[in-house]
């Protein structure tokens, strides 16, 4: 026995409504935007700006700053630093940011490749002497309407 046979007309379209409702919740749900809020502390100085980069994929991370979603760098007014990223897509992001001290708008380094500006990431990974961390190790999950993170910034000398 059929739906329509067993419960007429108004079960059909009462079964088509909810499909429906189904579809945009799945749709509503796939286009979710929420804003990131990234506090920065530890920074030396008010010398020079603040320059962060949001990921949403390995590629690039963490100095590619043509493959980033988003990227700017803000005169450094307070500490610590408090910057937003609005109308964000649901999903994993990493955030790289450095201390652009000389506003060359790149993190300098020195002959070893060690950094002589401060930086830091999302997650806040240990320091490691072999290079920057990997993209899976400062992923988080925006997935809420606000989500804040808080981010270390580390000097090499």
């Amino acid at each position: 026995m059929s739906l329509m046979q067993r419960y007429g007309k108004v079960g059909g379209l009462l079964l088509a409504v909810v499909a429906v409702a189904f579809m945009v919740s799945q749709r509503a749900e796939a286009s979710f935007r929420g804003n990131l809020t990234v506090q920065i502390d530890g920074l030396r100085n008010q010398r020079g700006q603040l320059c962060i980069r949001l990921f949403s994929s390995s590629r690039g991370f963490p100095d590619g700053g043509e493959r980033r979603v988003k990227g700017q760098c803000h005169k450094i007014t307070d500490n610590p630093m408090i910057l937003t990223f609005n109308n964000l897509i649901s999903g994993n992001y990493a955030v790289a940011v450095f201390h652009d001290t000389n506003g060359d708008g790149k993190l300098n380094r020195n002959s070893l490749g060690m950094p002589t500006e401060g930086y830091g990431f999302s997650n806040n990974p240990a320091y490691t002497r072999t290079g920057p961390p990997r993209y899976g190790e400062t992923t988080f999950l925006l997935a809420g309407s606000n989500t804040s993170i808080r981010i270390r910034m580390r000097y090499g000398n």
